[in-house]
């Protein structure tokens, strides 16, 4: 790689000249050496060279850290070969003889485009998530003007050809400059680009092609959604523009809490508290289940933590067939106050079981219950 040459060097001028010098200078060569105009080999690259060189000259702080580091106190901070963009001096030449180009285009009046994409948040039942259910809802969007039909004018007349751009939805301005004659291509500002315009504005859209409303439309939720399922309306967001399609709507579900139940996954989770003797004796208890009451058997001798698992009573997959697990995890509920005749019960029952503490050494202890439940719970 070839070493850079001085800046000083590049733009033909002593150091001390000042920024009138050198920015007449950088004027002569950029003309001398613009692709555009000069086609020789090494234009293209000269003219890079000129342009990170009058980066650099032509501001005082860069030019300071130059004088005093050459090369390496401005590393990184001149565009080079980065194109025009990046130099604050050419471009603002530039734009001082052909006008900013930001709002340019090419080609034929601007075409359809699609609408855009809506969202709407719906809150659901828990029961309502299970079984799925069909909702209405009120949709503020944009539509297709039906009185215009979506010229825009009012009925009985039509647009005409824009007159400023003939149609072309642009207008073309020649200017000339030290590098030459350029075609500066913009919008027009008669019709926005679209090649048209209204002598008689629609009564009811004003000439803008589309309305403001609010449209109800029913919502068909299936059975197993949870938070934040989404829902795709095609079709049911607003207008597209110029004849384009409309976009989409899209329904962002919330389930509401329930009661009892949570849910994890398709598994549908309770917590079932029985009192002691219970626990001990064993019962049949009823307990809710997503499709009502059902008879759940407690086994002599329960366990806190112990797990129950109720198959295909959980909620229903999206996507396949088939439901998942209402899990029950029982817990025993120690009374915090008795009757006498409770207490009574839980002396004379004291003095079968004795008072000493036993270490259990065999069958489930409180971290087998805990790795049951881990597993119920697929965690």
């Amino acid at each position: 790689m070839m070493a850079k040459r001085d800046f000083y060097e590049v733009l033909g001028v002593a150091r001390g000249s000042d920024g009138a010098e050198i920015k007449t200078s950088y004027r002569r060569l950029a003309r001398q050496y613009h692709p555009d105009i000069n086609k020789s080999h090494d234009a293209e690259e000269r003219f890079k060279e000129i342009n990170e060189a009058y980066e650099i000259l032509s501001n005082e702080q860069k030019r300071a850290a130059y004088d005093r580091f050459g090369h390496a106190g401005v590393q990184g901070s001149a565009a080079g070969a980065g194109g025009f963009g990046g130099f604050g001096g050419f471009g603002d030449i530039f734009e001082e003889f052909f006008g900013s180009m930001s709002g340019a285009r090419r080609g034929r009046p601007r075409g359809p485009a699609r609408g855009d994409d809506l969202r709407v948040d719906l809150s659901v039942s828990f029961d309502e998530a299970v079984f799925g259910t069909e909702k209405e809802i009120e949709v503020p969007r944009t539509e297709t003007c039906q009185n215009c039909r979506g010229s825009g004018a009012e009925p009985g007349t039509s647009p005409v050809v824009c007159k400023q751009c003939r149609g072309t939805g642009e207008v073309r301005r020649v200017q000339q400059s030290f590098l030459g004659s350029f075609v500066n291509i913009g919008t027009c500002a008669g019709c926005g680009g679209s090649g048209e315009t209204i002598s008689t504005r629609c009564s009811v859209c004003q000439g803008q092609k589309r309305v403001q409303t609010t449209r109800k439309l029913k919502v068909k939720i299936p059975a197993g959604v949870d938070n934040d399922t989404r829902i795709r309306l095609t079709g049911e967001g607003d207008a597209g523009a110029r004849g384009g399609p409309p976009g989409n709507l899209y329904v962002f579900v919330r389930v509401e809490d329930h009661r009892f139940f949570k849910r994890r996954g398709q598994d549908i989770i309770l917590d079932l508290v029985i009192n002691v003797a219970q626990a001990a004796l064993g019962d049949d208890v009823t307990i809710p289940t997503i499709n009502g009451e059902e008879k759940l058997r407690i086994a002599p001798g329960t366990q806190p933590g112990h797990i129950a698992r109720l198959r295909g009573r959980g909620v229903p997959y999206l996507r396949r067939g088939g439901r998942g697990d209402q899990i029950v995890i029982i817990q025993v509920g120690v009374p915090e106050k008795l009757t006498a005749e409770q207490k009574q019960a839980f002396q004379q029952l004291s003095q079968t079981l004795g008072k000493e503490t036993i270490l259990e050494t065999k069958g489930k202890g409180l971290f087998d219950h805990l790795k049951d439940l881990r597993e119920a719970l697929g965690l």
